[in-house]
């Protein structure tokens, strides 16, 4: 069985391994500007907002992961 550590080692690893294929990936996009076309308009956010967001989901899946692997529950017995 898998302890805390290995766990973690892994979801970190993983979490390196898709942050580094998907900003690969996101480098490759081609952006074409049209006027007519276009449905949505592309808006730059600050990047403290970035940073939050990012932090805040990272802090909720840690929570989240925390709560159903890690917590220790305690059955009553009768």
């Amino acid at each position: 069985m898998l302890n805390q550590r290995q766990i973690l080692g892994s979801l970190g690893s993983l979490g390196i391994i898709i942050g580094i294929a998907s900003g690969v990936r996101a480098n490759q996009i081609s952006i074409h500007h049209s006027n007519s076309t276009a449905q949505f308009r592309h808006i730059e956010q600050p990047l403290s907002l970035k940073i939050g967001v990012t932090a805040g989901g990272l802090t909720l899946i840690g929570l989240e992961l925390w709560w159903f692997l890690f917590s220790k529950n305690k059955a009553k017995t009768r």
